[in-house]
């Protein structure tokens, strides 16, 4: 799909939303800092029906095997293209939205104490499908554990080489130009702070989900944690409860891109996605965000 032209006053990474009402447009002015502006959302996600088509789908699959994080990582990825204003974010003290969906976590290489962290950044289209959200997750991930160096960590480690005054210099020069929208686009396009959703799988190391902050620096405006499977009891339309395999959910947003209404309706399209994970192999224009 052919991206709209850029005007002036854009970025890069993102459009200027322009005709914003008086109260989006002061938002940043009163509170510039993206860390003192965080919401969060705690959700219970029952597993049951992800948990039967995971095991239809690795039965037919059982070398490239789905996961919850790949279904949770399309679930973002749809909801962001069926929720456009969740990929706003503010810099400059200016709000703009991106073309494209991105997604960031970190991948631990091998399980150890000493075992490296490799930073994943992958960006999507709007139309993407849990097929190419798990495609392009195997392919990273394979990278980096057979070694591939991610360009965030190679520019990180030349700069943490730095004297400390020189480095604060750099840093400060660096914040100046990406408030301009001027950073260097080959310093942040793998940056996961410029990502539009940062998630990080404590499941996978046997912890609970939990809230997690924002960073000042980059455009990220939604964070998700994903913990660990455990049994809770479910409770039906009756009241009756059932135990079941459930997952929790921390969701920590930028709350001067939307309202809580806009919120609301997203966290509802999510828990959608992840209990029915089929919708993700839909087409993205077969799905109504007001279902």
């Amino acid at each position: 799909m052919e991206e709209p032209k850029r005007r002036f006053g854009d970025r890069r990474d993102g459009r200027r939303i322009r005709g914003l009402d008086p109260m989006h447009i002061f938002m940043p002015y009163l509170l510039p800092n993206r860390a003192d502006c965080e919401a969060f959302i705690s959700e219970q996600i029952d597993l049951t029906e992800m948990m039967r088509y995971l095991e239809e789908k690795n039965a037919a699959n059982p070398d490239e095997k789905y996961t919850f994080f790949h279904v949770i990582a399309a679930a973002m990825v749809r909801t962001l293209a069926l929720r456009p204003r969740m990929n706003r974010f503010i810099a400059g003290r200016r709000i703009y939205e991106r073309d494209r969906i991105s997604v960031a976590f970190v991948a631990k290489k091998k399980f150890s104490d000493d075992g490296h962290e490799s930073l994943i950044f992958l960006d999507f289209g709007k139309d993407a499908t849990l097929e190419t959200v798990h495609n392009r997750i195997l392919e990273e991930v394979g990278g980096a554990r057979r070694g591939k160096v991610d360009n965030s960590t190679n520019f990180m480690g030349i700069l943490g080489k730095l004297p400390r005054f020189l480095l604060r210099f750099v840093m400060w020069l660096l914040r100046t130009l990406d408030f301009y929208g001027k950073a260097p686009y080959f310093l942040i396009k793998e940056d996961p702070d410029f990502a539009s959703v940062f998630i990080s799988n404590l499941g996978s190391i046997k912890l609970n989900a939990a809230y997690h902050h924002l960073n000042n620096w980059g455009t990220n405006s939604v964070f998700v944690v994903i913990g660990e499977r455990h049994k809770a009891p479910v409770y039906d339309e009756t009241g009756h409860a059932q135990i079941r395999d459930v997952l929790d959910i921390g969701i920590t947003l930028d709350e001067r891109i939307a309202d809580g209404y806009y919120y609301a309706k997203t966290i509802k399209l999510l828990k959608r996605l992840l209990q029915d994970p089929s919708l993700l192999e839909r087409p993205v224009e077969e799905l109504s965000a007001d279902e």
